[in-house]
């Protein structure tokens, strides 16, 4: 059964989305994070995905202190990204209380510190971003498009030990277009045993659906939730109770 996981994107300390990363296509959903965490929670939701995007604009966590909300007051798994970019970001983030880290520019651009962040906290800590466009890895905050193919990405660091990685297709992301099937398929055909997570474009009940036919492991979607497109009593399909 495909792994339910939505997200919360921060802003100035609130629950935002944004358009295809852009920060001037900006729309706030709530002013407490916390809050829409415990709803989750209580629809049966195990795990969450949480983006600091003031971080990943500023190069370094600027929103730790709502992680640690969430994890004090909820047993959510918090998976987080944005601004992890020295040792200092990633004990941080372990601090407030994420489980697990999301690293993607960084792993294009420094992979000597990811590998040693990997042999110090171990790989199951870490979860690698292969954000996508054109078929090639963006970095920095999508703003720069990377030589490097996204199966050879994946590749390198499988081999090394990671094996989540969060896959978004940049061109569907908070399009509710639905998501990019035939490309996480694919992926997944190369990789068999990995643990996808795919993002991007998710509009309705029924991509999740055609998501967990393919046999994709994991979903994450917050656009097509916080805008009414799915009610959280129906994800109770795919959440043992």
């Amino acid at each position: 059964m495909i792994e339910i996981i939505p997200a919360i994107d921060i802003i100035d300390g609130k629950c935002v989305r944004l358009t295809q990363g852009d920060y001037e296509q900006k729309k706030v959903y709530n002013e407490d994070p916390l809050e829409v965490a415990k709803e989750f929670e209580a629809h049966g939701i195990k795990r969450l995905h949480m983006v600091d995007l003031d971080g990943a604009r500023s190069k370094h966590i600027v929103n730790a202190h709502i992680v640690e909300r969430i994890a004090a007051h909820t047993s959510l798994t918090i998976d987080f990204g944005g601004g992890i970019k020295t040792d200092d970001d990633l004990k941080t983030a372990f601090d407030a209380g994420a489980t697990l880290v999301t690293i993607g520019s960084l792993a294009v651009t420094h992979p000597s510190t990811l590998l040693e962040w990997m042999e110090k906290y171990g790989a199951e800590h870490f979860i690698l971003g292969a954000d996508v466009k054109n078929g090639l890895i963006s970095i920095n905050g999508w703003k720069e498009e990377g030589n490097e193919s996204l199966f050879p990405f994946i590749d390198r660091y499988q081999q090394k030990g990671i094996n989540q990685v969060l896959c978004t297709d940049i061109a569907r992301d908070g399009m509710l277009q639905g998501p990019s099937i035939e490309l996480y398929k694919d992926v997944m055909k190369h990789f068999p045993t990995l643990h996808l997570i795919a993002s991007g474009g998710v509009s309705g009940i029924e991509d999740i659906r055609q998501l967990n036919e393919a046999g994709i492991p994991a979903v994450v979607f917050g656009k097509a939730i916080y805008e009414g497109k799915i009610e959280l009593e129906e994800l109770k399909e795919f959440i043992a109770c």
